[in-house]
């Protein structure tokens, strides 16, 4: 099963597809979608649906993990960040049906086995789960494919949390 983990943002939004055979995840790829700072929001939303739409089309996922949104300090960005997120739900949604959203507590719970872990404990276990040599860069990247793992680990067999 192919997987592909979101990390939601406008200025950049992180995705990492993983395949999941018999319990073990291997990378597929990992990056993101970044948006000019410049340009207004309705030109960045379209940018991120379009960046989206091809990856999906190039990477075929069968089921999508979003990371829910999660704010405490900068609440000025808090709307734009989730207008994107409906944008890319919206775009997910046209190419499959299965998209399933995570908090940051259940990602971090899933990855380290406690909810309030570092974003370096988290990375570094992306970085083993996924055998990879050094942590995958930049953060947003690294935080999809860690949204994609947890999906693996905790979704994969119960189909709960879909949205």
């Amino acid at each position: 099963m192919r997987i592909l983990g979101i990390d939601p943002g406008y200025g950049m939004v992180g995705f990492g597809f993983i395949d999941n055979t018999s319990g073990k995840v291997s990378l597929v790829e990992y990056g993101c979608v970044k948006t000019a700072l410049k340009e207004r929001l309705p030109k960045r939303l379209n940018a991120i649906s379009e960046e989206i739409e091809g990856l999906l089309r190039k990477f075929a996922p069968d089921e999508i993990a979003i990371e829910e949104l999660f704010f405490v300090r900068n609440y000025t960005t808090a709307i734009p960040v989730a207008e994107a997120r409906g944008v890319i739900i919206n775009t997910c949604y046209k190419y499959c049906e299965k998209i399933f959203e995570y908090t940051p507590l259940q990602v971090k719970q899933a990855l380290t086995g406690f909810g309030r872990a570092e974003k370096k404990q988290v990375q570094y276990m992306v970085k083993s789960i996924l055998n990879l040599a050094k942590n995958p860069t930049p953060d947003d990247a690294a935080d999809a494919l860690a949204v994609a793992i947890c999906h693996s680990q905790i979704n994969t067999a119960l189909n709960t949390n879909l949205i």
